[in-house]
């Protein structure tokens, strides 16, 4: 028996206690929280953008391949981010992410070159986003949840749109009131308020739930924290048809995703939309992404992975038509099509892969495999959101990047109907250990 210590850090609950019912329901709250922070603000990017056009002359293919180095950086570091995890644990995991947050944004506010917005917002914010983001959350949800598992990640995911709809008409405001530089500034001293999230019991938290025996790991487990020393790896996992399935799904999600996304508050206030209000319905369609990330654990749970992709792609698929018609039909009407399709389908598609991800290479290092797939789907927003700026650059218009986000919704629903791999997952038996 210990006599010293933090008595959180003592794995003295038993399944299904009050304890351990809301350390659960602290682990959600803990994903949402720093997915709401890291999201939020990075997304501010999008109504910098003009100020930075304005101010130093820079091309918007110059501007939205920032947020392309981001994204890349973000996909480099997953696998990162999944091992910080493993070895040094959550704590010191958000606690250098959220450092790293604040020395980003404050330093942005200083920029007078174009490498500087690259280093402080592409790589800083890239390097702490994936810190703060889903690789960490996903893999402490999956330490504590079995069958709601994705239900669970899905909550965590809406984490993402409830940023934009807050941060990124309050960074606008502050940009209108007091300048970009400032409302950079402002931001930092703001995260400030979330370090105090640092002294949750995180030793605790680590652990995971009790289970009934170390030995005997719960039947109904797709457990991403399961440690098998002859499990599944990132190297045979590649070596799978399923891993490249959920590959195709993320990145070419993640291309017409994003280039639309990077796009919508620029292109909404060169058609007329005073810049607030183009804001407020960037982070209104991402608001709206809340419901559609927890609906879609249900549906799935309800009617299958097929139907609930397909119904999720197709919104997406409306919203990005909506857009481009907007440039021929100046009708509110298809902004409001807009907000609600592609806002209630953004992010749907996360929980279902990452839950695919938890199910199938359920016997081994889930965690280090899902942000080798999220690396890749960061690479996919990459690629979406530069060409997105250059096909801008190349035509003088937005149609083209649209039309562009269509094809790619297209590819990404594909491997729904082309395989059953992905309708009716099973857990794959891990290979002979070499």
């Amino acid at each position: 028996m210990t006599s010293r210590g933090d008595p959180e850090d003592k794995p003295t609950y038993q399944r299904g206690s009050r304890n351990e019912f809301a350390l659960a329901g602290l682990v959600v709250a803990i994903g949402f929280l720093f997915n709401f922070t890291a999201r939020g603000v990075v997304d501010t990017f999008m109504v910098f953008m003009l100020p930075l056009e304005a101010e130093f002359g820079w091309s918007r293919s110059t501007l939205t391949g920032v947020y392309s180095f981001y994204l890349i950086t973000v996909g480099l570091m997953a696998p990162l981010s999944g091992m910080m995890l493993d070895r040094l644990g959550p704590r010191a995991t958000y606690g250098f992410g959220l450092c790293v947050l604040i020395a980003a944004t404050w330093a942005a506010s200083t920029t007078t070159a174009l490498w500087h917005i690259y280093l402080f917002i592409g790589v800083f914010c890239g390097v702490a986003a994936s810190a703060l983001g889903m690789v960490p959350a996903a893999a402490l949800i999956g330490r504590w949840f079995d069958r709601n598992m994705s239900l669970a990640i899905a909550i965590a995911y809406a984490g993402f749109g409830s940023g934009i709809l807050v941060i990124v008409p309050l960074a606008q405001a502050g940009i209108d009131a007091y300048g970009w530089r400032e409302t950079y500034r402002l931001i930092a001293m703001a995260l400030g308020c979330v370090m105090p999230l640092l002294l949750l019991p995180w030793g605790r938290i680590r652990q995971g739930r009790v289970r009934p025996s170390a030995a005997e790991p719960l039947a109904d487990q797709p457990a991403m924290a399961v440690s098998r020393p002859t499990g599944w790896t990132i190297r045979s996992a590649v070596k799978t048809r399923e891993f490249w399935l959920l590959v195709q799904v993320f990145f070419f999600t993640a291309c017409g995703v994003y280039s639309v996304v990077v796009q919508t508050v620029p292109y909404l206030v060169e058609q007329g939309y005073p810049p607030i209000e183009a804001a407020l319905a960037f982070g209104a369609s991402g608001m709206l992404s809340i419901f559609g990330v927890v609906f879609a654990g249900w549906l799935c749970a309800r009617f299958g992975n097929r139907f609930t992709a397909t119904l999720s792609f197709t919104g997406t698929f409306l919203g990005a038509s909506a857009l481009l018609a907007y440039s021929a039909v100046a009708s509110p009407f298809l902004i409001l099509v807009y907000v609600l399709a592609f806002g209630v389908s953004q992010g749907a598609r996360g929980p279902i892969v990452s839950t695919l991800t938890a199910r199938i290479f359920a016997r081994g290092a889930v965690a280090s495999i899902f942000g080798t797939i999220f690396m890749m789907m960061s690479f996919g927003s990459a690629f979406g959101a530069w060409i997105s700026g250059f096909l801008h650059d190349l035509t003088g218009d937005y149609r083209a990047a649209f039309i562009f986000s269509g094809v790619s919704i297209l590819c990404a629903c594909s491997p729904f109907w082309i395989s059953t791999r992905l309708c009716h997952p099973r857990t794959l038996q891990p290979p002979p250990a070499e």
